[in-house]
């Protein structure tokens, strides 16, 4: 739904909330105006919340807030980064990819870009100890997955031997400050020759040719998630956790309840930590047993 100019996304749970689509790299220049405009727009929205762009870190607005976080990589030049801000194994891995035969470059987003996607997405069902959610993906849902922000867009791919074996999106807010590794994902069966960390490293060299100040790699923490090995991966390449007001602007009785009763938050990240972590290991045991049991029928 496009609302004052400016695309929104509505959730279709009991309590319906509405965001930005991209809040981590599209922000409202007059939220003001576009709360009002999402009161006046003919659909029930009960809450509506945006993050605040970085690097301001302090509350500018008085609208009720949470804490929110991002995984930011601060950049000036490639070479600092390599040389200072992260650690040798992550600088390894990227030397290895070389070695390895790995290709890294900026591509187009065309047929060929879709048919890798598809490819790499398509390559297992399990990522992570989960279901991966992407898996099944048809060419075309790979054409729309890639094409969105096109103006705001970079592309870059891991190729070996010709096949793009890894691929990374970025977005660029408006003012071009910061861009977003929107997507980044990589053959399993290639993880040896670490097309992963060859493309953060493409993102950093990407971003400090282009002078963008910051590289943002999603959510550092997740709820009351623990550390966990992507934690640890985005933090041995550099990154660090920004903390940054989100904010949630009750629209209707039902929104303003919500908020206080925190029923806008995951199921998952309104249990205690403990509780939560233990039914995470369940699931991930859950999941390896099943994939097994059907990879050996």
């Amino acid at each position: 739904m496009i609302v004052s100019g400016t695309d929104i996304r509505i959730s279709s749970g009991f309590v319906r909330i509405a965001h930005i689509d991209g809040d981590k790299y599209t922000f409202p220049e007059n939220p003001d105006k576009l709360i009002q405009s999402l009161k006046n727009c003919g659909q029930r929205i009960d809450l509506f919340t945006f993050l605040q762009r970085l690097p301001d870190s302090e509350p500018k607005y008085s609208y009720p807030m949470e804490w929110d976080n991002l995984a930011v990589l601060p950049i000036s030049t490639f070479d600092n980064w390599w040389n200072n801000q992260i650690r040798s194994y992550p600088r390894n891995r990227a030397r290895q990819a070389e070695k390895k035969g790995v290709i890294l470059r900026e591509i187009p987003c065309d047929e060929n870009l879709a048919q890798g996607i598809c490819e790499i997405y398509n390559e297992t069902p399990i990522r992570q100890g989960r279901p991966f959610p992407h898996y099944g993906m048809t060419l075309e849902r790979a054409r729309e997955y890639a094409s969105t922000f096109p103006d705001r867009s970079i592309y870059a791919g891991a190729f070996l031997d010709g096949t793009m074996i890894g691929f990374i999106k970025l977005v660029t807010d408006e003012t071009r400050t910061h861009a977003c590794l929107v997507h980044i994902l990589s053959m399993a069966k290639h993880k040896d020759k670490a097309p992963t960390n060859a493309l953060i490293a493409q993102a950093v060299k990407t971003c400090a040719e282009r002078k963008i100040s910051y590289l943002v790699y999603e959510n550092f923490s997740y709820g009351n998630k623990q550390g966990d090995s992507l934690s640890h991966f985005k933090e041995v390449n550099g990154f660090s956790q920004m903390n940054l007001p989100r904010y949630y602007i009750p629209l209707t009785p039902l929104g303003k309840l919500a908020f206080k009763l925190r029923l806008h938050r995951r199921f998952f990240d309104r249990l205690p930590a403990p509780v939560a972590n233990r039914l995470r290991e369940y699931r991930k045991t859950f999941l390896e047993r099943k994939l097994q049991s059907a990879s050996e029928a």
